[in-house]
């Protein structure tokens, strides 16, 4: 990440998604298998500032899949000038997904982390949108090949 991209980055950067949403959700029934057969399903979000404005958290509720409960967290380093972003939910109780870490450059912010799928160790990739899209839209992709393709 370069030094230019890291002097853009505040704590006010995910201000945009404050407040309640109802999200539709777009994603791949297997990942890293192939796969181009997507599933759809509706959800909520709450989304409120923690940490007197050095970050947020999200309530993202559902139906689907026997319904759950997901959380994401997101600090703000101000020293760093970058957000790091944590998830959890009901479906694996304990767990905190290890974070993606990043910054927004304009209305794109770009955050990468590593994790492990299926005992395999991938790279993880968020891509916020802000502003360049109708609504506010959030993109995952995994890699396990160093980085080199991407799937959505």
């Amino acid at each position: 990440m370069s030094e230019t991209l890291q002097m853009e980055a505040t704590a006010t950067d995910f201000d945009f998604l404050l407040g309640s949403w109802n999200v539709a959700n777009r994603m791949l029934r297997r990942r890293l298998a192939g796969s181009d057969d997507w599933e759809e399903f509706a959800a909520t979000a709450v989304v409120r500032p923690i940490l007197d404005g050095l970050g947020n958290e999200d309530v993202f509720r559902t139906e689907h899949d026997g319904g759950f409960v997901g959380m994401s967290f997101r600090f703000f380093d101000p020293e760093k000038r970058r957000w790091s972003i944590y998830w959890a939910d009901s479906r694996r109780p304990g767990e905190l997904d290890p974070p993606v870490v990043g910054c927004f450059e304009g209305d794109l912010g770009v955050f990468h982390g590593e994790d492990v799928h299926r005992g395999r160790p991938v790279l993880v990739r968020f891509t916020w949108s802000r502003g360049t899209t109708k609504c506010p839209r959030w993109e995952q992709a995994f890699s396990d090949d160093g980085g080199r393709t991407w799937e959505t």
